[in-house]
């Protein structure tokens, strides 16, 4: 096998025109970053996105001082110079993985962005020979050092009934994409696989097939739910975000709701794995209960209520037609 060449240059290496050519294109990669995170937000959450905007605006003028002070000293033509041509450079998380995140979760995106940028002009100050880009260099180190802050800064300064209002939408859209598919899901997976599982273990006796009666009955039920769900409803209208996802926590949650009380029939012995079974059910109907009690403020003892005694009676038909 032929080793790795490795074409990214070391920090260490680059000159000094290199050092701010770099520079003004990891400016202009952020700014574009956080016109992207206000453009994501400016919908829901209008507050936020303005914000995002000034900080946008703000690395722009950092970029242009550097252009400036690139044009004074080594003329118009700035070397084509990215992150990714350096080794060991900070990275950029794409903005289609990061879009998906939460509100709070872009937030501290935010503030790391900043904290990685004060390293670098830092460190390029410490490098330069030159007064006048090393006073902007520790200028810019300075900015962004004070940028973390505003970063939090500038999200304190919405008013903190906005601040509640965007907060509370944001809780509100993880429920409704993530929290209820998977709630769904998990109740489906968990109680709809009783039957049949426990169905073939008494009819059977035999813990391989009843693993393969619940594994078919898990894949099945999540491909299915999966794929209803996601075609039900596109988001458009109802808000519950984007179908892919939902259908994704739906199919998920279903499988893993199944497979849990089908796992334990990897043991050979018949009721040593139908022991273990019947408490994994346990644990599942009860947090179940919990998860609706949790996100979907649904009193407790009437969602225990509901799961469990629902639960109960499918097990029990399962054994019964098993046993018969």
């Amino acid at each position: 096998m032929l080793p790795t060449v490795n074409f990214r240059r070391r920090f260490t290496d680059l000159s000094e025109q290199e050092v701010l050519a770099l520079a003004i294109s990891s400016e202009e990669d952020d700014a574009r970053i956080y016109r992207g995170y206000a453009e994501r937000l400016r919908q829901s959450f209008p507050a936020s996105g303005e914000i995002f905007d000034t900080m946008a605006a703000e690395e722009d003028t950092h970029r242009q001082m550097l252009i400036d002070l690139h044009k004074k000293r080594f003329g118009d033509v700035i070397p084509l110079l990215r992150r990714e041509h350096v080794a060991g450079f900070y990275a950029r998380s794409p903005i289609w993985l990061v879009e998906n995140l939460g509100l709070e979760k872009i937030r501290g995106q935010a503030a790391q962005m900043e904290r990685d940028a004060q390293r670098f002009y830092e460190l390029a100050a410490k490098r330069t020979k030159d007064a006048g880009t090393r006073k902007l260099l520790g200028d810019l180190a300075a900015a962004e050092a004070g940028h973390e802050q505003r970063a939090t800064d500038l999200t304190a300064q919405i008013d903190g009934d906005v601040r509640d209002s965007e907060d509370q939408e944001a809780h509100r859209q993880f429920v409704l994409t993530w929290v209820q598919p998977g709630l769904a899901g998990l109740m489906d997976g968990s109680v709809s696989t009783l039957a049949p599982i426990f169905a073939a273990a008494f009819a059977t006796g035999n813990t391989w097939d009843t693993f393969l009666v619940g594994l078919a009955a898990s894949v099945g039920a999540g491909i299915s739910m999966g794929f209803t769900e996601a075609a039900s409803d596109d988001g458009q209208l109802s808000g519950r975000g984007s179908p892919w996802k939902r259908g994704f926590a739906s199919g998920i949650m279903t499988t893993l709701g199944g497979l849990g009380h089908a796992l334990p029939y990897l043991i050979t012995d018949f009721w040593t794995a139908t022991t273990i079974a019947a408490i994994v059910v346990f644990i599942e109907l009860w947090a179940i209960a919990w998860i609706q009690n949790r996100f979907m403020e649904t009193p407790f003892f009437r969602a225990a209520l509901q799961v469990v005694l629902g639960g109960a009676l499918v097990l029990a038909a399962g054994v019964l037609i098993g046993s018969g």
